[in-house]
């Protein structure tokens, strides 16, 4: 992939540019189609899209069998359990300091309002699977649904060529004791997820990244199920600052153009031999790879905050790093200072991978453990506090054109 040069007065909008557009008409019928017929539909488009064999008349989707999953467990490398137990531990430790405690508020009339934490009670969860095995986004997204609090919890994931799914993404479920496990993939095992079909359960919350296809169904869906957002393809804007390890900085991009040719990729900084060592260094890119020239260090900062990247990073001298890390409020995840590569979050950091792209860092977050709870209030009106509230609330209601709101409250007075 090329590299495109901007200059200085570069907009976000002109970075984001080189996004693609999501296949909305395509992803509708998808959609529709589930909606309707279910595990047929499904398995239709398994065939038509991930290469399946073509579905006999009748078919259901089948759920990877308990004893499969584990048996991937035991047949795991031994170095990639103890890895994958890092960052579950990690991920956890992270997950549990996010859980907020129930609150009462006492409040001057007498009545009391409680603020319960609730866990949803389905949550279906997206592993990107078929050419690639991601077991780390196995990691984020159910260790976090667990620690929520949330009981039943399905996962689907794209087969592979054999058909089966990832044995790596399989081995994660049976760690955390994730029994619902499908080999389906795309935006028809969002709607699967969604709708439910003959075989699987609608679900309240869908989480995890995916190619634009699975986003776009996520997208349209929200109303009907709650979303993390729409996670995917891939971003990261680098900042550097001089003297920095162009080598290192290389890396970071590729690691991320690694993702795919649609992956948003740029590089900003106010020193033209670092990015033209950079350039130099990066060679060949899948993803294309935007390049700007700043005029200092804080406005190269700034542009990276308005573009709200789903992975910044700052690369500079560490205390100069968390200076002008203070300026950024819009990244999904900001990695902060030379060590901080975007790829520790991916993995092991223990902050979660799954995040906002596409510029919604501006108004969401991370998948985290609020993803998967309610906020529900509960409310106690003792004897003392009907008379004052209740001629508050008429006065307010009989303004608004509601008066049997008032009587309503009225009617409670001893």
């Amino acid at each position: 992939m090329p590299v495109k040069r901007f200059p200085s007065d570069a907009t976000a909008t002109d970075i984001r540019s080189l996004s693609p557009p999501l296949p909305a008409e395509s992803v509708t019928e998808i959609l529709a189609a589930v909606k309707s017929r279910g595990d047929a539909a499904v398995l239709d488009f398994e065939h038509r899209f991930g290469g399946a064999p073509e579905p006999a008349s009748g078919a259901t989707i089948e759920r990877v069998s308990g004893p499969w999953m584990q048996d991937a467990l035991e047949e795991l490398d031994t170095e990639l359990r103890a890895a994958l137990e890092l960052a579950i531990d990690n991920v956890r430790a992270v997950a549990e300091a996010q859980l907020l405690r129930d609150i009462e508020v006492s409040l001057p009339q007498g009545q009391s309002v409680e603020y319960r934490n609730i866990p949803v009670a389905r949550a279906g969860a997206y592993i990107p699977g078929g050419r690639g095995s991601y077991p780390s986004t196995a990691v984020m997204c159910l260790v976090t649904a667990r620690v929520a609090g949330v009981q039943s919890i399905c996962a689907v994931s794209p087969p592979r060529e054999d058909g089966t799914v990832d044995r790596a993404v399989a081995a994660v479920c049976a760690m955390l004791g994730v029994e619902e496990l499908y080999a389906i993939g795309g935006a028809q095992a969002v709607a699967a997820l969604a709708y439910g079909t003959q075989s699987i359960g609608p679900v309240d919350v869908i989480v995890g990244p995916g190619n634009s296809w699975v986003q776009e169904a996520k997208r349209q869906l929200v109303g009907g199920v709650g979303i993390d957002g729409v996670a995917g393809p891939s971003e990261l804007v680098v900042v550097a600052d001089s003297g920095c390890d162009a080598n290192a900085v290389a890396l970071d991009l590729l690691a991320q153009g690694e993702h795919g040719p649609d992956s948003l990729v740029a590089l900003i900084s106010p020193d033209p031999e670092v990015l033209d060592a950079v350039i130099e260094a990066v060679g060949e890119i899948q993803a294309e790879m935007a390049v700007v020239l700043a005029h200092d260090l804080e406005s190269a900062v700034d542009l990276a905050d308005a573009i709200a990247p789903e992975h910044m990073q700052i690369v500079a001298a560490e205390e100069r790093a968390r200076e002008l890390g203070e300026r950024v409020t819009r990244a999904g995840a900001l990695f902060v200072g030379q060590n901080a590569a975007t790829a520790f979050g991916d993995y092991v950091a223990g902050s979660n991978h799954v995040l906002p792209t596409g510029g919604a860092a501006r108004f969401t977050s991370a998948l985290s453990v609020g993803t998967f709870r309610r906020r529900m209030a509960r409310i106690f009106v003792p004897d003392e506090a009907v008379t004052p509230l209740a001629r508050a609330g008429a006065a307010i209601s009989r303004v608004e054109g509601f008066p049997m709101h008032g009587r309503s409250m009225e009617a409670r007075q001893k």
